[in-house]
């Protein structure tokens, strides 16, 4: 328990810094009901900054909703610095939707439509972000920002801090529950919640959690003759997701034009 304490106490004063360091006001926080978000917002909380939660359901599951609003809530009686803001931004995403001409190809629409929600959201954040002079705080996870880039870019992957990053998933839980997250969060199924079925994360991804961070544990190894079969397959998995995504992880390619070719401009 002391070792955990001590990575949430190294993470506040890493976000006091920051914050001092940018001169902000404060924080604003997507929560979505999931246990990222809810880590994240609660760390936050705890610096004494400012810190705006802001649920924004686009055609959302009920039980997330409801998880998101109940830990935001808890979040408000113990904390003085926490405020929310609960917006629909279902009529948005609709009137979107309509406008754009059909697709021949159902996957690539409803994935790019998934994707869309996502940056929308971000939108939202920034619009916040800008008005209160705040920091728009990452919920993103060591697995999906630096293993197989399981977020959309410009979408979760806008912000300007990202205080929970170097934490695996399973770490983000072992923080939930010194944090004393609510229980439906904590026991409820990894999901993005961007699309209009019940889908997880572990069904996008076709591994666990576990099952990647198992992996990326083990990436040293010059041979995979030491995974079981399943292993194997979640390693290929990660190594395809992994390579995939990198124009996700990776910084923004430049153009580096050669001194000779500019100094002729």
């Amino acid at each position: 328990m002391d070792s955990i304490k001590k990575v949430c106490q190294y993470i506040e004063d890493w976000l006091t810094r920051y914050i001092k360091k940018s001169k902000m006001n404060g924080f604003v926080v997507g929560v979505s009901g999931g246990i990222d978000s809810a880590v994240t917002s609660a760390i936050c909380a705890r610096t004494g900054y400012p810190t705006l939660c802001l649920e924004m359901g686009i055609n959302q599951n009920r039980s997330q909703v409801s998880r998101a609003r109940s830990h935001i809530q808890r979040l408000e009686d113990s904390y003085k610095n926490v405020s929310h803001q609960y917006l629909s931004l279902d009529k948005l995403f609709d009137e979107f939707r309509h406008m754009l001409p059909n697709s021949n190809n159902e996957s690539k629409e409803n994935l790019a439509l998934a994707n869309s929600r996502a940056r929308l959201r971000m939108t939202t954040l920034y619009y916040f972000s800008s008005i209160n002079n705040y920091l728009v705080a990452g919920t993103g996870n060591k697995v999906e920002d630096f293993g197989i880039g399981f977020y959309t870019k410009y979408g979760d992957g806008g912000v300007d801090i990202s205080p929970i990053a170097d934490l695996m998933k399973s770490e983000v839980f072992v923080l939930a529950k010194y944090l004393d997250v609510i229980e439906d969060i904590q026991k409820s199924k990894p999901t993005d919640g961007l699309w209009d079925d019940n889908r997880t994360d572990e069904d996008q991804i076709g591994a666990s959690y576990d099952e990647i961070e198992f992996i990326m544990k083990n990436l040293d190894e010059k041979s995979n003759k030491i995974f079981t079969s399943r292993q194997g397959e979640v390693y290929q998995l990660y190594k395809n997701l992994n390579s995939k995504n990198k124009h996700k992880m990776n910084p923004i390619p430049v153009c580096k034009i050669p001194k000779s070719l500019k100094n002729s401009i």
